[in-house]
């Protein structure tokens, strides 16, 4: 049999294929997918499940003319691979290599950069509405996951587009009951709870038959039986919601049927205004293991092929599993303890907890705001809530951080997963603005951990600090690997910690760069200076008597945080040197990420380009002396 996929350099080398060649293609297309990714690790089981409907939307569509945004974009790989960079995709996600996620300036293809969920329709709608304004004729998809949709931006723009009935518009529905974890919410319940109502099954197979009878001559009979058939499916299919909100609902179609989709992609070319169609899809479509465990295989590390199995070396637990047995063991002894995230109780660990105290947690979906003002609420009735969500992800939920909870003074625990850099998802995902973000806000602390026994005690400490909210930061990855039993211990915000004296220079690092600067201080001594080490642990606020009395002892400091410089925390002690006017006695060097998006690498490999390492530090330190 003659490869095929090799002969697709562009979805214009599409349009000659015939039928088979389509389903030839898909199962090439699947496997080039499973044996990359098993090489690069990636989000696997959401583009496996699209993988006929990429070759679907290429086939029928005219990209890059014709606008394809993918929601969210790690459903993507398929579509990279038939827009020219099937040569390059062994390069997915490391550094220098290409995104894994559409990215606008990566190819022309990629109509859209999508990263984090639920943007599609809206920026969608927005191209739409200039298209028409600009009196061009191409069409615009928005390709969304069901989970996605979950995410108030989604239901916004599905409001709005449904209200511009002149305006020509696609919305794909990808429906696999999945978002990274199991969807959740009242409408994926929906969604699912019609699908497999026996009575629609029946009405419908009914229908077709009594349509199928009909003979020629009864065309009044036959559009009268159709037209009913309608009337009954807008009361029982999702169809109802959706042509109640403006758009022309077609379907559900089988999302792994090339055929079944490629016409019905043609027919809706025709149609005029905002148009939904549902497809049903099994998410890691192809791959046993991503079938059987598409939670798992969402994203996951390189594998092997042939057994599923992650190669990635055991070693010290991760942050995330650590943060998760604390509060676990937190909860056992306090009822009050209530944990909440955000389509993520894998990711963040809390399905350790959902599994011991199920009525005691909540998924709220892809829906980062409730899931801030749900907490907020358990707050106000004297709940002690734990809102676990990802440092990029929280940022979505800015002004319920700012208005419902610090304003109110509320003690709600914010549990940063992914601070810093993430690796290899990106700029998307790099979790670089929390420090900065979170730090001007009026009573909140904010809080980074050094190790594992260091994430423990200040999650204890946050959880029962009763004068507002308490943010604690940890990276990805596994941990330093310190024991962490023994007696919990409680910390006053704004409480350093001094590791190391030394009267040359005082290293002053947060989070996961304390150990790194304790290697700094080694290599400064073999040169001869002797350098002080303060873990400051607190951003906010600042243990202020601690740092200026050893930032005077040798009137130059160096800070190193794994975020970003602008307004981060190298500014808050820029701006503590300017207040009590001892900037021009104690020099300062700030290491971290400058006025720019960190692109994807591993978290080391991007450490090191910023200098974010004992080497960066110790070479910092020597400026600063010289300078002096």
């Amino acid at each position: 049999m003659v490869e095929i996929l090799s002969r697709i350099n562009s979805p214009a080398d599409l349009k000659g294929l015939n039928e088979g060649e389509l389903e030839q293609l898909a199962d090439e297309l699947r496997t080039f997918i499973i044996e990359n990714v098993s090489r690069t690790g990636g989000h696997l089981a959401p583009s496996l499940g699209v993988v006929e409907l990429t070759i679907a939307l290429h086939y029928v569509f005219d990209a890059p003319r014709d606008k394809i945004i993918w929601d969210v974009g790690h459903q993507a790989y398929g579509h990279k691979i038939l827009t020219g960079r099937r040569d390059r995709f062994d390069t997915l996600r490391q550094a220098g290599g290409i995104s894994g996620f559409p990215k606008r300036s990566e190819c022309e293809y990629d109509a859209y950069g999508v990263g984090h969920a639920s943007t599609s329709i809206s920026a969608a709608l927005g191209m739409a509405v200039a298209r028409d304004r600009n009196g061009e004729d191409f069409r615009v998809v928005a390709v969304i996951g069901d989970g996605a949709l979950s995410g108030g931006c989604a239901l916004e723009g599905l409001n709005v587009a449904g209200h511009r009935e002149d305006t020509d518009f696609i919305v794909v529905l990808n429906d696999n009951e999945m978002s990274i974890s199991p969807s959740v919410g009242a409408f994926a319940d929906y969604l699912a709870r019609v699908m497999l109502f026996p009575p629609y099954d029946k009405f419908r197979s009914d229908m077709q038959d009594l349509v199928k009878s009909i003979p020629a001559w009864g065309k009044s009979l036959f559009g009268a039986a159709r037209r009913l058939e309608e009337s009954i499916k807008n009361l029982l299919t999702p169809g109802m919601l959706f042509e109640q909100l403006g758009f022309r609902y077609v379907g559900p179609v089988k999302g792994h049927d090339i055929p079944a989709l490629v016409r019905t992609l043609e027919g809706l070319k025709k149609l005029r205004g905002p148009v939904l169609l549902h497809v049903l899809t099994q998410k890691g479509k192809g791959y046993v293991p991503a079938e059987n465990d598409a939670t798992t295989y969402h994203g996951h590390p390189p594998f092997d092929v042939a057994t599923g199995k992650p190669r990635k070396k055991a070693g010290a637990k991760p942050y995330t599993e650590v943060f998760a047995e604390t509060l676990v063991e937190l909860a056992e002894e306090d009822e009050k303890i209530f944990a909440i995230t955000a389509a993520m109780p894998e990711g963040t660990g809390l399905s350790l907890f959902r599994e011991r105290f199920p009525d005691r947690f909540v998924d709220v979906g892809i829906a980062e705001q409730t899931a801030v003002l749900l907490a907020a609420g358990l707050a106000c009735e004297g709940l002690r809530p734990v809102c676990a969500i990802y440092s990029t992800f929280l940022q979505r939920a800015y002004d319920q951080i700012n208005h419902d909870v610090c304003l109110q003074r509320l003690p709600v625990t914010f549990a940063l997963d992914r601070g810093g850099v993430v690796g290899d998802d990106g700029p998307t995902h790099h979790g670089t603005f929390d420090l900065a973000y979170l730090r001007h806000l009026p009573h909140m602390v904010v809080s980074a951990a050094k190790d594992e026994v260091e994430l423990a005690q200040l999650l204890y400490s946050a959880i029962y600090y009763d004068l507002g909210p308490w943010a604690v930061r940890y990276p990805r990855g596994t941990a330093v690997g310190v024991e962490t039993g023994g007696e919990r211990r409680a910390l006053e915000p704004g409480t350093a910690e001094l590791l190391r004296e030394g009267g040359d220079v005082l290293l002053l690092p947060v989070g996961r760069l304390v150990y790194p600067a304790l290697e700094a201080a080694e290599l400064l001594a073999k040169d001869g200076v002797e350098a002080a080490v303060i873990n400051a642990r607190f951003v906010k606020p600042l243990d202020e008597g601690l740092i200026l009395e050893w930032g005077g002892r040798s009137g130059a400091v160096v800070t190193a945080e794994d975020g970003c410089l602008a307004g981060g925390f190298g500014s808050a002690v820029a701006e503590l040197l300017i207040d009590r006017d001892l900037a021009g006695d104690i020099r300062l060097a700030r290491l971290g990420y400058p006025d720019e998006y960190v692109e994807h690498g591993t978290p080391q490999q991007l450490l090191d380009k910023y200098d974010l390492n004992a080497s960066g530090m110790a070479a910092a330190a020597k400026g600063l002396l010289k300078r002096r």
